[in-house]
């Protein structure tokens, strides 16, 4: 069993508010003809859904998640050999630049270059085109689904073209990329739950989140309230990100969630971050506004990407570029 080194600045919550289950998240079948008023609706009231009959084989899962517990398994100092991130390869209880801390060790990967691999050649050998194949593999199935859903979308809402979100997805300089969480188990002890990943929201457009079968995943409700995603380990969860939010001015909205670590299981996450090109416009669409005043100031994406950088995980990292109205 693989350990990590505990934080002192590792954040704990009282176990006696621990949040309820949620059984109800918002299931899509991409089936079913009716699915497309369906994604609209659950973009527009959590931001988050659950997907099934997706378009994503099997084995592509299987075999990548096969691979990347073949990596976390392996000792701290021969994975410490592909970090520490720069912002890209291995890095462990340190989340970001800016002192977040939480229980969880990654690989975090661009999307569409070869030099990411070259630094786990060492330690996985021959296996290491293995390793590549696997995430290419899967990548490559992820973000065809990520494009048809954001096409769906823009039937939903009625933009023209259909594929005016997905073609960022698309452009060969699209900023997306491609993180595996590992969450080790712990020692309980009188502290409480342990935060495995602070509360935050996506930056990018859209992110398709699949994990094993180890709870841990929690929303942050309009009340105010946390809920527990059941897992599922046979289906994606999908949220919406900061620039969507954007894009749809205000109408579908950014998720707000956390991992919580499990004390008796560990978990793993493979999460693909659609992103625009760095140079990308992100404002709200023209057809969307009816009217209405922009609730955001235009910027780029590389903006954005640089404010969240210098942020910490819990900022409202759009408040810097949201309008004032004025009194």
């Amino acid at each position: 069993m693989v350990l990590l080194p505990k934080p002192a600045a590792v954040q704990h919550f009282s176990t006696t508010s621990n949040p309820i289950l949620f059984p109800d998240v918002p299931l899509i079948d991409l089936s079913k003809p009716d699915c497309i008023s369906q994604l609209v609706k659950a973009c527009e009231d959590f931001g988050f859904f659950k997907l099934i009959n997706h378009s994503v084989p099997t084995q592509f899962i299987t075999q990548l998640e096969s691979e990347a517990l073949n990596f976390f398994s392996l000792p701290l100092s021969a994975k410490q050999t592909a970090g520490p991130p720069d912002p890209f390869g291995y890095g462990n209880n340190k989340i970001g630049p800016n002192g977040d801390v939480g229980w969880v060790e990654y690989l975090l990967l661009t999307t569409h270059t070869e030099s990411d691999y070259q630094k786990f050649a060492s330690i996985f050998g021959e296996a290491a085109e293995k390793f590549r194949c696997a995430v290419n593999d899967y990548l490559s199935a992820v973000k065809k689904m990520a494009c048809e859903i954001l096409e769906m979308l823009a039937d939903g809402l009625k933009i023209q073209p259909r594929n005016a979100f997905s073609k960022l997805l698309m452009d060969e300089k699209s900023d997306s990329v491609f993180r595996v969480n590992h969450y080790p188990p712990f020692e309980e002890s009188s502290g409480g739950n342990l935060i495995g990943f602070g509360a935050h929201t996506d930056p990018q457009i859209i992110s398709v989140l699949r994990s094993n079968n180890t709870s841990g995943l929690q929303i942050w409700l309009k009340d105010g309230k946390w809920i527990s995603v059941p897992p599922d380990q046979n289906s994606f969860f999908i949220n919406v990100g900061d620039s969507l939010q954007v894009m749809t001015n205000g109408r579908f909205k950014s998720v707000r969630h956390r991992v919580v670590a499990n004390s008796s299981k560990s978990r793993l996450s493979m999460i693909y971050f659609g992103g625009p090109p760095l140079s990308e416009k992100i404002a709200p669409w023209p057809s969307l506004m009816r009217g209405e005043d922009s609730l955001y100031k235009e910027f780029t994406w590389f903006e954005y990407k640089k404010s969240v950088y210098n942020s910490r995980l819990a900022d409202n990292r759009l408040g810097l570029f949201e309008k004032i109205a004025a009194s």
